[in-house]
């Protein structure tokens, strides 16, 4: 199915702030898809009633419950690799965060005035239906350039449910690896962000983590005491401005580094 097709109760979501073990096993089915019978993404809304330490309480959680299903499931477990938290008004083109063969990024935005849209492309189906993998399709199809991104336009949807006035987490499955069924391994998508109007004065907040497959009893590359950090910081890093930190309680309300020209900050 390319992402297009893709009906809208089975990429948006909610869930209760308060309990996200209950979302785990759906976020989970969507998103660490070893086929192409899910989407590899999804979002997550948690309404506009609760604050933004919660908000990331919440995602640690969400993180937490997810391993527990991936270690039942695969008998791996889930390891952090990053874990940050910034104001992001620049627009993207498709492309994947560089990381870990297998990996997914959970990114929460926070309420914001700042309008913006997010598309999903599935880049491992259309690999696969060319008969190459998502590696060779980066670098003979690079969706930078516009032959490249005319070829992904019937594998890409924007997200319908995407609500600035909402806490909510989009799930995205980042991987690289190639579909094999006899050895099965995450399938991944890129993405893409478009802010039509930046306005410095306002935040557009994403807490971003991305967050690896690894084998049972590897340890996470962030130390709990980052974890700790994530959750309760007020900074806010921005990126594109001169100005590069923020701090949430004093401002107005209203993604590593790249592994190829298509891998870059989200």
């Amino acid at each position: 199915m390319h992402a297009a097709a893709w009906e809208t109760h089975r990429i948006c979501l909610r869930s209760a702030p308060t309990n996200a073990p209950a979302a785990a096993g759906d976020v989970y089915d969507r998103t660490c898809r070893t086929n192409f019978n899910e989407p590899g993404f999804c979002v997550l809304n948690l309404g506009s009633d609760i604050d933004s330490h919660t908000f990331r309480r919440f995602m640690v959680d969400l993180k937490l419950a997810m391993a527990n299903l991936h270690a039942l499931a695969t008998g791996n477990t889930l390891a952090f690799v990053w874990a940050s938290r910034f104001d992001q008004q620049n627009s993207t083109k498709p492309h994947v965060d560089g990381g870990p063969s297998e990996n997914f990024l959970m990114l929460g935005y926070e309420p914001s005035s700042v309008r913006s849209e997010l598309e999903i492309s599935d880049y491992s189906k259309c690999a696969f239906d060319l008969g190459i993998t998502p590696d060779e399709f980066l670098l003979k199809h690079n969706p930078m350039f516009q032959a490249g991104y005319d070829l992904l336009r019937p594998y890409t949807v924007a997200i319908p449910c995407f609500a600035e006035a909402d806490y909510q987490i989009v799930c995205i499955n980042n991987s690289t690896t190639a579909y094999c069924e006899r050895n099965p391994a995450w399938q991944g998508n890129l993405h893409t962000a478009t802010v039509p109007i930046p306005n410095e004065s306002q935040l557009r907040v994403i807490n971003s983590m991305m967050i690896a497959s690894v084998p049972a009893g590897t340890g996470d590359s962030i130390s709990a005491a980052d974890v700790d950090q994530f959750i309760s910081t007020t900074e806010v890093r921005r990126r594109g401005y001169d100005k590069l930190h923020l701090d949430d309680k004093n401002e107005s309300r209203d993604e590593s580094p790249p592994r190829s020209s298509v891998r870059r900050d989200d």
